[in-house]
Parts: structure tokens; C-alpha cells; sequence
């Protein structure tokens, strides 16, 4: 099973991240079994229309995910908008969740389960395990990092793994938080580095429980200006100034 997140549909509506959005979600939407379409709260961005067209012209199986319910006071104010989406398309199902307290995850995981195809491997099994490290370490340091900091610094900070060497009985990982500007790095990094040693230290504990042994976790934050809305980089990543902790 291979996930796939498209990103910047938080991200404020330009020209460059328009033009990129629209191919990375055309190339997804056409290779997926099944697509998640998240949305948050009790309403549609601008970004989510233009994705939800992009599904449209394929006629996908598709799940309509509503996260962040725990921000409506009152569950039935999504009763609106869960009309207006089953009006816009024909979704398998409409879910409302709640990532951040753990609330409709299991019942999520059922459905997307239940709506899975049984393919044959893309990857071979040590590929597999390469990317699936990869992608655990990286989505471990990002959640650490919104976590610490709320909506100070909503979604602008990329995660890549620059090495991770898996030994006998210690874990080398070394990881760049990528930030699109200097004011994002010294929120990142905190006063005399406090938040990025906390950001640190919570993600190699998570980082032990998964491998099982010691895990040696070294992090920088780098500043990459507009990051999130230049296409060349944003792909280098394999998206469709440093400090030491």
C-alpha cells in the first residue's frame, strides 16, 4: 500500500503553486485506487475546489474526509456542508474526524480497508523499507514540530531525511527542517534552541519505540525562500543560515 500527500492546500492561492497543484494532483488522482480528499472544518477553500474538479474529470473512488470536527462546537453546523459534498460528487463515503484526539481515525481506517484493491508490489521489500523509514522519520519530525508550535507555524516547513543509518544497535538520522523564511527559523530553533531541542527530543522517542533501540537524532532548520511555491525545488523533494540540536 503506497500513500500519497498532495500538500498546499493550505498554502495561500499563487500562480506557481496553482500550475503545480494542478499536475501533481492530475498525475495522483489518475494512479490511485482510492483518494482521500481532506478538508478542514465546516468549509471549502479555494484550493479544495480546484482539486475537487481535478477528481471530477477522472471519476475516482473517493472518501471525503472532514478533519479538525473538534473546532465546531455543534456537529450539526457540518450538516450543511456535508450536503453541499454529496451534491458536488458522488464520495463513497463523508467522515468527519478529529486527527489531532484521535477521533474517527479507526473508523477511517476501516473504510479505507474496506475500499482497498489487493495489488501486487510496486517496490521490492528492501526498496519498501527504505521509503517506509523515510516517510515514518520525516512525518514523526513534522508532527513534533505542529505539535509544538499550533498554528504559530501552520504548514510551512518540509522535513527531508538526509541520512539514516539503520546499525547493530544504534540509529543515525540526521534531518533538515526546510522553513520558507529567516522568521519561520527562529521560531523553529526557539530562544537559546529550546523548541527545536523539545521538537528533537519527542521525535527520537517515538523514533526508539518504532526501530526499538537507540536512536542518535540530529536536526538543522534551513531557510529555502518560497519553498512552497517553487515548482522545480518542490519536486527535487519529491513533492509532485543552520542550526545544530
Amino acid at each position: 500500500m503506497i500513500f500519497a500527500d498532495t500538500p498546499g492546500m493550505h498554502i495561500k492561492s499563487t500562480k506557481v503553486m496553482n500550475r503545480l497543484l494542478n499536475k501533481s494532483a492530475a498525475s495522483l488522482v489518475k494512479d490511485s485506487d482510492l483518494i482521500l480528499f481532506v478538508i478542514q472544518r465546516a468549509s471549502m477553500q479555494e484550493l479544495d475546489h480546484l482539486v475537487l474538479e481535478k477528481i471530477k474529470e477522472s471519476d475516482s473512488r473517493v472518501i471525503c474526509v472532514i478533519n479538525k470536527s473538534d473546532q465546531v462546537d455543534d456537529k450539526n453546523k457540518l450538516l450543511p456542508l456535508i450536503a453541499q459534498l454529496q451534491d458536488a460528487y458522488n464520495f463513497l463515503d463523508i467522515i468527519p474526524i478529529s486527527a489531532i484526539n484521535d477521533e474517527g481515525i479507526e473508523e477511517l481506517e476501516k473504510l479505507i480497508l474496506s475500499y482497498l484493491p489487493e495489488n501486487k508490489h510496486i517496490y521490492g521489500e528492501e526498496g519498501s523499507e527504505i521509503n517506509q523509514d523515510n516517510f515514518m522519520v520525516s512525518e514523526l519530525v513534522r508532527e513534533k514540530i505542529i505539535r509544538s508550535l499550533g498554528d504559530e507555524l501552520p504548514h510551512d516547513t518540509f522535513v527531508q531525511v538526509e541520512q539514516l543509518e539503520d546499525e547493530k544497535d544504534i540509529v543515525r538520522i540526521h534531518v533538515i527542517i526546510f522553513v520558507a523564511r529567516q522568521t519561520q527559523k527562529q521560531i523553529v530553533i526557539g530562544q537559546k534552541g529550546e523548541v527545536l531541542k523539545r521538537i528533537g527530543t519527542q521525535a527520537r522517542i517515538d523514533l526508539e519505540k518504532y526501530y526499538g533501540k537507540k536512536v542518535f537524532l540530529k536536526t538543522w532548520v534551513k531557510v529555502k525562500k518560497n519553498w512552497n511555491t517553487d515548482s522545480d525545488y518542490l519536486q527535487s523533494l519529491g513533492v509532485g543560515g543552520s542550526y545544530e540540536s
